[in-house]
């Protein structure tokens, strides 16, 4: 249950991502709801499990644990140590996610739509949080998943985002960038050829 100063520092982390995508819900028109503004889309029905899944260890399973009794028996101690490093490494990762978040929305600006969808006027942004990597939203939630793991000492809740987040996202990135290379061409296959896909790529 919610008795650990970590605990506390995820759940405060989880507040401010989750209005950082409300205030850029706000922002946005809903383009993507209009189909003469849609130059494409990728969404598939078959997504919609995976989207529960994903919504159920990133929200449902946390909570659970965080104000309830009931995965208790999964609880894990560490060191007193161990712990404090851990946690701070988490709520530094879970900041960093954060900052992420708002800035690869930031940097999307009116192309911002919360489903494949690509609309008629989408411009290649390649700058900032795009410039390094791919899917900057996604690598967000990479940092907050691995966070979570961090914060949330529970053998269930901790790593419940990561796990049922990654069939989802091994779905929908490569159709997205099928998307992209559909709508880009050969502009994106060049971006592809210098950007990692959520990890900037090494260079040797």
């Amino acid at each position: 249950m919610l008795n650990d100063l970590f605990d506390l520092v995820f759940l405060a982390g989880f507040v401010a991502a989750s209005l950082i995508r409300v205030y850029w819900l706000k922002r946005t028109p809903p383009w993507w709801r209009s189909p003469s503004q849609v130059a494409d889309s990728r969404e598939r029905k078959q997504d919609r499990p995976l989207m529960l899944l994903t919504t159920a260890g990133m929200i449902v399973v946390p909570f659970i644990y965080l104000f309830t009794s009931r995965l208790d028996f999964a609880d894990y101690t560490l060191p007193e140590t161990a712990s404090l490093v851990a946690g701070s490494l988490g709520a530094a990762l879970f900041l960093q996610a954060l900052l992420l978040l708002w800035r690869s929305h930031a940097d999307l600006g009116k192309s911002f739509s919360p489903g494949l969808q690509i609309k008629k006027s989408h411009r290649l942004v390649t700058t900032g949080s795009y410039e390094k990597i791919r899917h900057p939203m996604y690598a967000a939630h990479l940092l907050w998943a691995t966070a979570q793991i961090l914060l949330l000492h529970n053998w269930i809740a901790g790593p419940a985002f990561l796990v049922a987040s990654l069939p989802l996202y091994m779905a929908r990135i490569p159709r997205e960038e099928e998307m992209m290379l559909g709508r880009f061409g050969e502009e994106y296959r060049r971006y592809m050829e210098r950007t990692g896909r959520v990890v900037p790529r090494w260079r040797g």
